[in-house]
């Protein structure tokens, strides 16, 4: 995938804006409605949303560790995407039939105790994504690196990082949706 930086934030930014909106419907559902499941496997949509939070607390503080030491003197007008971060932003991103996906055990927020808390705390962190996109404009998106989740030693570049999670947010609100 290549795009400019400018029209790749673009689209980042809308698709975050509109994971804003679906959290703000989910918001004025009852707690009964929000903890909902379909099946004793499945999750509620209160626990989709607990599950996109702590992958929040992770990479919100790692992109912005990033961000203040990335060079901003010369910040690129072009993004390409890496092998290894298009291979994860394309398997995140929703389809029409979302193949299932196992979760790592600190990810999983099944059988967590959630409230409405949750949704507010999902929307706090989207509106800091928002800043983080607006800021993330003056760096180099190719060249500056996060870490994932998954594991230390693995780094993708900035562009592929905020693909990755703005999809699988996305994915998850789809999901959470379908709960209640």
């Amino acid at each position: 995938m290549k795009l400019t930086n400018k029209e790749l934030i673009e689209d980042l930014k809308a698709r975050t804006n509109a994971n804003i909106a679906i959290a703000e419907e989910l918001k004025k559902l009852s707690i009964e409605k929000l903890n909902q499941k379909s099946s004793a496997e499945s999750w509620s949509a209160l626990e989709c949303i607990e599950h996109l939070n702590r992958y929040g607390d992770y990479y919100l503080p790692e992109i912005n560790k990033q961000l203040k030491t990335a060079n901003t003197v010369s910040p690129s007008t072009i993004f390409k995407s890496g092998v290894l971060g298009n291979y994860f932003a394309k398997l995140l991103q929703p389809k029409e039939k979302l193949n299932k996906m196992k979760t790592f055990k600190e990810m999983n927020a099944s059988g967590s105790v959630l409230s409405v808390e949750t949704i507010h705390k999902f929307i706090a962190q989207q509106l800091e994504m928002l800043e983080i996109l607006e800021h993330s404009l003056t760096v180099n998106l190719k060249k500056t690196k996060t870490g994932v989740s998954i594991s230390k030693v693995i780094k993708l570049r900035l562009g592929d990082t905020f693909r990755v999670v703005i999809y699988h947010n996305q994915r998850h609100l789809i999901q959470a949706q379908r709960a209640v």
